[in-house]
């Protein structure tokens, strides 16, 4: 009887955990708009727009990135190790078109 009644509580505070890391890991979108409304601004074309594009969404995913860490008290290489990972993971997702 007791493996019936500690198996869907063991179940349920699993699944808890998980959305729980799920919701903290959760890596910040890039500042896309604002970065094109910036490009638009300067009137870039061609091979400097896809440089300035690029600079500027690692830039602002990197801020968002120390700010996230500076919330979650990191510091040393705990904050370095972070921000890296949530940089790279930032990278890697394209805004919707």
């Amino acid at each position: 009887m007791k493996r019936f009644w500690l198996g869907p509580v063991f179940t349920l505070g699993l699944s808890g955990l998980a959305s729980l890391a799920l919701a903290q890991g959760a890596a910040p979108a890039p500042a896309a708009p604002d970065c094109a409304a910036q490009a638009a601004g300067k009137k870039l074309a061609g091979a400097a727009l896809n440089s300035f594009m690029k600079k500027c969404e690692r830039d602002a995913a990197t801020a968002s990135c120390e700010a996230t860490a500076a919330e979650k008290k990191l510091a040393g290489a705990a904050k370095a190790s972070f921000t890296k990972k949530c940089v790279k993971d930032a990278a890697g997702k394209k805004p919707p078109a």
